[in-house]
């Protein structure tokens, strides 16, 4: 069974230059969503998913590569996902078949841009990373609190009826910074002086 997806980013676009190509298709059941392609959460594409029968020969259809999903890598996983269940994916548009073994060429190829694309990222970023620490700089956040800060609360933790609370309130932190620079709280006030 030929089960069609349609899309649409805004509640004003309109949907029926796709409707008509996945009738024309032969898709037999259509679902249309009115959302942005950034979008997790797409209802009528969860249901799409859940209609297809697993091993049955469906098809998953769509318009456009981009109607289904917005990054080459969420592509990939949803496609990738369908094949596991035995569910074929075509695009109209791209004429990409992968119940084809040229569609699924076609999305190897694809498989393995998006993997270059990251391995890509991966090295310049760690290269990136390198150069900084030769340069003298380190990664990450600055403390939550300098030295001085935490000298300053070991001595209001010296009066008993100030709490962890009260002073990370007074350093205008939450208490779990507190804790995380002084470990074991108040009595770690009192071993460490």
């Amino acid at each position: 069974m030929l089960v069609g997806y349609a899309r649409v980013s805004t509640q004003d676009q309109k949907p029926e230059l796709q409707l008509d190509a996945l009738r024309k298709a032969g898709c037999e059941r259509i679902f249309s969503d009115k959302a942005s392609g950034a979008q997790r959460d797409r209802p009528e594409l969860t249901a799409a998913l859940s209609y297809m029968r697993n091993g049955a020969g469906d098809v998953l259809v769509v318009w456009k590569l981009d109607r289904l999903a917005r990054s080459l890598k969420q592509l990939i996983e949803t496609v990738e996902d369908l094949g596991t269940r035995g569910i074929g994916f075509r695009s109209l548009t791209e004429a990409i078949d992968t119940t084809s073994a040229g569609g699924r060429l076609t999305f190897h190829i694809f498989g393995a841009m998006a993997e270059f694309e990251r391995s890509i990222i991966r090295k310049r970023t760690r290269a990136g990373l390198d150069a900084a620490r030769a340069r003298g700089r380190k990664g990450g956040r600055p403390p939550a609190l300098s030295k001085k800060d935490v000298a300053a609360a070991r001595a209001m933790l010296s009066d008993p009826d100030i709490t962890m609370e009260d002073v990370a309130a007074r350093m205008k932190v939450a208490p779990s910074t507190l804790y995380r620079h002084l470990p074991g709280g108040r009595s770690a006030c009192s071993e460490g002086s």
